[in-house]
């Protein structure tokens, strides 16, 4: 891993969505060799977004290209990828080692992490497949997709209830499934959006099936949790809004955690752990959307190369 004079890249960004690859970009312009890890998919998650509307300068782009264009960029600038699952950041004497699932073990400067969250998912048959083409997570991102027509939001707490009150405005039914006997949001939202006509909401249920015709979701299976009876229920499309997942536990030694498993960094995206720094949906923020991760991306990665300048 280590050659005799020194690491092999001044930066090494765990994660690829639009913060790692942002700051990829941000730390070549500043000449800064680099080197992005990725798990999965090039991009994050805004690839699952078929059509994108609120990023600056952009009146529409599908969340696929956007995710293609940005990883065009980085690698004109002179970025590596690399496909890889890190298990571990630690310190090896000046420089930090990066551990990869698949035996690759790499060193750098500094490092990034930049690892994203995952939407909490229902686990039903067939939801992989219907993720961006009738399931969703941000109507922010998505919900002009369902103007004037009948769509549904899955959950009943103030993230579900925020995007409940932006799609409420655009759809012409909406459908509010929760899993328990009573809305666990604010209750001016849970107001407004009782006094809304468009509105259903349906406690103690849970969505049993996606319904699904020529590979369309057409509507939802509901289970009572009440006394178990199913029915089903006609709806163009489905927003999840069930809870984010942070994957931050490996990197628990060098970055520390929240209660909810975020990284505890302000917007200076630093950590505790010196020439360490976190960048994304990952940390703890108020707002996750591509601008914010885009923003952290380059005041992570100009922090990054002060360290390395300055060390």
């Amino acid at each position: 891993m280590f050659i005799f004079g020194g690491p092999d890249y001044d930066l090494i960004i765990v994660g690829s969505g639009p913060a790692g690859m942002t700051a990829a970009v941000y730390a070549r312009r500043s000449g800064k060799t680099v080197l992005v890890i990725e798990k999965e998919k090039f991009g994050g998650q805004i690839t699952s977004s078929p059509k994108v509307e609120n990023f600056p300068g952009r009146l529409s782009m599908a969340g696929s290209d956007f995710a293609n264009d940005l990883l065009h960029q980085a690698m004109e600038n002179g970025a590596e990828f690399v496909l890889g699952t890190v298990t571990a950041v630690a310190q090896e004497g000046d420089f930090k080692s990066v551990t990869t699932e698949e035996g690759e073990c790499y060193s750098a400067k500094a490092v990034i992490l930049a690892n994203g969250v995952k939407h909490r998912v229902l686990d039903l048959p067939g939801e992989r497949e219907l993720i961006g083409n009738g399931v969703h997570f941000c109507v922010v991102c998505d919900g002009n997709l369902y103007a004037g027509k009948k769509a549904a939001i899955i959950g009943g707490g103030n993230s579900a209830l925020q995007e409940a009150v932006m799609l409420s405005e655009l759809a012409a039914e909406l459908l509010i499934v929760q899993n328990l006997a009573f809305l666990t949001g604010e209750q001016q939202l849970i107001d407004l959006l009782e006094s809304r006509s468009n509105v259903k909401i349906i406690y103690s249920t849970v969505v049993s099936q996606y319904k699904v015709e020529s590979g369309k979701l057409t509507g939802l299976t509901l289970k009572s949790e009440t006394d178990g009876r199913l029915s089903e229920v006609a709806c163009d499309g489905c927003f999840l809004a069930v809870g984010l997942v942070p994957e931050n536990e490996q990197f628990s030694p060098v970055a520390k955690l929240d209660e909810r498993g975020y990284y505890i960094a302000d917007e200076s995206c630093f950590t505790e752990t010196e020439g360490l720094f976190v960048a994304g949906d990952c940390r703890q923020k108020a707002v996750r959307q591509l601008t914010t991760a885009a923003s952290d991306g380059a005041v992570a990665a100009l922090a990054a190369c002060r360290y390395i300048d300055n060390h």
